[in-house]
């Protein structure tokens, strides 16, 4: 806590004959003032929302829009549309309070609120737990809340970078065309594996 010294109780005392001087700026810098030392530090503050970030569209709960919706910037919806949907290479937010009825398109969508209509994500999906979701989602993941309502079909879509899944596997195992195939065979003795 901060205390005063004892020279700040000093009374001043001004000589008439000479006007008073501001403070040197070098006596100011060296002297912390007492709102500076007495103030608490802020905390920092935390990262904003999705919904509060300037680089995302927002349509609010009390807007309706019938027809078809594009854009290249992240969306946050929370009002009533119909139509389609159509953000390929970027996130959609459906608020609490949204209700859509739509066909979407997007890199990734979270659902919070009420969405009749199939969604073809290219990353992945998010159904929070206040959500209802009725159709069919097309998706690399998908994370679907404890609570949410979800009533369709789930197509998980495999990453074109990664691998297929059999060709690794027999790659791996080294079955191919032209390398040696291996069978298990129970012996008495011996490696469980054996060449024929």
């Amino acid at each position: 806590m901060w205390k005063a010294r004892p020279e700040d109780n000093k009374p001043m005392t001004l000589n008439p004959s000479q006007p008073s001087q501001p403070a040197s700026s070098s006596h100011a810098a060296a002297s912390p003032s007492p709102s500076s030392a007495t103030a608490p530090k802020e905390p920092p503050k935390p990262a904003p929302s999705f919904s509060e970030r300037q680089d995302v569209g927002h349509i609010g709960k009390s807007v309706v829009i019938r027809g078809e919706l594009t854009g290249n910037e992240d969306l946050y919806l929370d009002g009533d549309i119909e139509g389609t949907i159509d953000l390929r290479d970027h996130k959609l937010v459906i608020g609490p309070n949204g209700k859509i009825k739509a066909g979407i398109t997007a890199r990734e969508v979270v659902v919070h609120g009420r969405l009749e209509g199939n969604v073809a994500a290219t990353d992945r999906v998010e159904l929070k737990k206040s959500c209802t979701l009725v159709g069919d989602v097309s998706t690399q993941r998908i994370m679907i809340e404890d609570g949410a309502f979800f009533k369709g079909a789930i197509d998980i879509r495999e990453n074109s970078q990664r691998k297929p899944v059999a060709a690794a596997a027999s790659a791996s195992a080294g079955v191919t065309g032209s390398s040696p195939t291996y069978s298990a065979v129970s012996a008495s003795q011996g490696s469980f594996l054996e060449q024929k």
